[in-house]
């Protein structure tokens, strides 16, 4: 029994290694070197070729090598009798709210508008703001919203949460539904995207949405660039409806430099690095499914299909 490697995007040798770590006993290929893809019961994926795990016929299960299953779901030829996985990791929240913190903190405390004065050699202040008063809006609240919205409150913020079913967060006020979306939006001051991606959630930061906001809201997008209709973000910046964003996924990656985001100042770039998978984090529970498939376990972190995430 073989475990598979299957990515484009990323170099697989720090995988092979904090794997090989766990158990050096384990065979471990890494695609497209694959002399017999009839061994490999297990593959371990990051945006892999379209139809390519069609290729494997004794495939057992499909992990995919982050918290994202949508580069999984996307796949039209992807095996639907198989169980999928993801990966859950307490690494990642942490380092999701770090970066949350920085992008939060950056336009809470207005360094936007002391940038602009430093530019002009222009000594003036702004009139403090209040956390308590300030309202940070989170859309999606699983393993790494709700970390993140639990965090926020905690250093006082006013919290409020979206999601598609009901959660119970302390401190934080949760709308669970399609109808519960405006009167979360109404009141959030600055709105972070931790959406996973599904049918239902492409799209959904466009026009509509942000009208829904305060005016001079704030916008931060970690999820998936195809949350985002590109068009209407820079509309809402330039009318004022939105003071400015935050963005760290986008549509295409790399961004092409010729995208009109590089040119607007009112957009903070940052080339998905929000939170990183560590693979020596991640490893042993990679492992543990790659046993419980032989085992016929329950897996953990099996992913709704049907659901998205």
């Amino acid at each position: 029994m073989t475990l598979s490697i299957i990515c484009t995007d990323r170099d697989p040798i720090p995988w092979v290694t904090a794997l090989q770590e766990i158990d050096p006993s384990l065979s471990i290929h890494v695609w497209p070197d694959e002399r017999q893809w009839d061994e490999v019961t297990f593959a371990l994926c990051w945006k892999h070729p379209a139809g390519v795990l069609q290729s494997y016929p004794n495939l057992q299960c499909i992990s995919s090598m982050g918290a994202g299953v949508d580069h999984l779901l996307n796949d039209a030829l992807l095996p639907q009798h198989l169980p999928v996985v993801r990966l859950v990791d307490p690494g990642l929240a942490q380092s999701m709210f770090e970066y949350l913190c920085t992008a939060v903190m950056y336009y809470f405390r207005e360094f936007d508008a002391y940038h602009t004065y430093h530019s002009q050699a222009l000594w003036h202040q702004r009139p403090p703001k209040m956390m308590a008063q300030t309202t940070i809006g989170v859309m999606g609240l699983g393993q790494l919203g709700g970390y993140v919205a639990q965090k926020l409150a905690q250093m006082g913020f006013n919290v409020v949460g979206w999601s598609r079913t009901e959660k119970a967060i302390a401190n934080v006020t949760t709308y669970a539904g399609k109808a519960a979306l405006p009167p979360f939006l109404h009141q959030t001051h600055i709105l972070i995207c931790l959406l996973p991606l599904t049918a239902q959630t492409g799209n959904i930061l466009n026009a509509e949405l942000f009208r829904q906001l305060p005016q001079g809201a704030y916008l931060i997008n970690v999820a998936r660039g195809e949350h985002m209709v590109e068009e209407d973000l820079l509309i809402a910046l330039a009318d004022g409806q939105l003071q400015g964003a935050c963005l760290d996924v986008f549509r295409t990656e790399p961004l092409p430099p010729e995208h009109p985001f590089w040119s607007n100042s009112k957009i903070i770039l940052t080339p998905h690095c929000s939170s990183i998978t560590n693979p020596r984090s991640v490893a042993p529970q990679i492992v543990e499914n790659y046993r419980r498939i032989q085992q016929q376990k329950p897996l953990l972190n099996l992913v709704s299909v049907q659901h998205g995430y």
